[in-house]
């Protein structure tokens, strides 16, 4: 549901659905040997759930707490990223309202929630706690995620960031990188970069959501 005072999505025009043949018959399903295999713990094969947005606070997101609730706010630079987050906080569970910022861009925030409360009441996560999934790094990816060079980065914002807790999560889940200072307009950024690990990013955060622009989602970056 979405929270008044601010239009769900910004006013700019998405690009047009791509039309779909009408098939005349029932596709024959392909061999399993052709079926695409979801990896474990990928976005499409786990449930969704609130605590997902630890992979916006893993990013440039922040928590704010408020008696026994709490919520997450996370700015964005492109309108895309707002379609995409307010649809994946929707659907679990939260309020969703976005702003545009003065400095550009535009802020997702979620309303003040207690099933954000566990989280508000562990985060920053020990190292040996915190577990990225595909479902918490696609929300990391829609919020701050874009092809660099010849790898994948996430944006990081602050020096307060448990980044040691972030490297061992990710390095867990497969995705080892570095973090390192970018001299364009990304700022910090934790990268990956190699074949495998750019495959197994793009596995884990699954199929490309239809606002999103191909170049930018990970799977353009492994291919």
């Amino acid at each position: 549901m979405a929270e008044t005072g601010w239009p769900l999505i910004p006013r700019e025009l998405l690009p047009a659905p791509v039309p779909v043949a009408r098939r005349k018959r029932p596709a024959e399903p392909r061999p399993a040997s052709r079926q695409r295999q979801l990896p474990i713990f990928g976005a499409e094969t786990t449930d969704a759930s609130p605590l997902d947005v630890v992979g916006l606070l893993a990013g440039p997101g922040r928590l704010e707490r408020m008696g026994g609730t709490a919520r997450v706010s996370v700015p964005v630079d492109s309108a895309w990223r707002v379609h995409v987050l307010a649809a994946e906080l929707v659907s679990r569970g939260l309020v969703v309202n976005w702003k545009p910022l003065e400095s550009g861009g535009f802020e997702v925030r979620t309303a003040y929630s207690s099933r954000l409360n566990d989280l508000a009441r562990t985060w920053p996560a020990a190292a040996d706690k915190l577990f990225f999934n595909g479902a918490r790094i696609r929300l990391w990816v829609a919020a701050a995620g874009a092809p660099h060079d010849d790898g994948y980065a996430f944006g990081l914002t602050g020096d307060d960031e448990p980044l040691e807790v972030i490297d061992t999560a990710l390095r867990r889940a497969g995705l080892d990188g570095a973090v390192f200072d970018d001299v364009s307009d990304q700022g910090r950024c934790y990268l990956i970069t190699g074949r495998q690990r750019l495959r197994r990013l793009a596995e884990l955060v699954g199929e490309r959501p239809a606002s999103a622009p191909d170049p930018v989602w990970p799977g353009a970056a492994a291919a």
